[in-house]
């Protein structure tokens, strides 16, 4: 589960967000990317939560960068959007059908643990401006 269309939905929206010369709202850009309104804004809160981006009130309100995009790693709009850490493979939804009994005690576990942890450099080290 690295990628999901959350994240997917979260970089086309502040792909369209820093192009903007004003805050952009969820129903906007819902229309826009052909998005669904309501799975959309519960992304750009995550998003908001994390300081990714900012919300504006009012008339002229919706949403804006709160960061320079050499400030945003994608290891942070993926956690803000899945709601969870990016993880290439999780053991721990099959924790009670592990055949080793326990997470961690199996033969791969430290291989998945290497390749995790490279994958989270990774992407602790991309920043939008690489990508955008």
């Amino acid at each position: 589960m690295l990628l999901t269309r959350a994240s997917e939905y979260a970089l086309l929206s502040i792909d369209k967000i820093r192009k903007s010369d004003k805050p952009i709202g969820a129903e906007q850009l819902a229309q826009e990317l052909n998005i669904p309104k309501s799975f959309l804004a519960k992304i750009l809160q995550g998003l908001a939560r994390e300081n990714i981006l900012e919300s504006k009130k009012g008339a002229y309100g919706g949403f804006i960068l709160s960061k320079s995009l050499e400030d945003i790693t994608l290891y942070t709009i993926i956690s803000a959007s899945e709601g969870k850490r990016p993880a290439v493979f999780d053991c721990t939804q099959y924790a009670s059908s592990c055949p080793n009994g326990a997470i961690g005690n199996c033969a791969i576990s430290p291989f998945l643990g290497r390749f995790q942890r490279k994958i989270d450099d990774f992407l602790t080290n991309l920043t939008l401006k690489d990508i955008l």
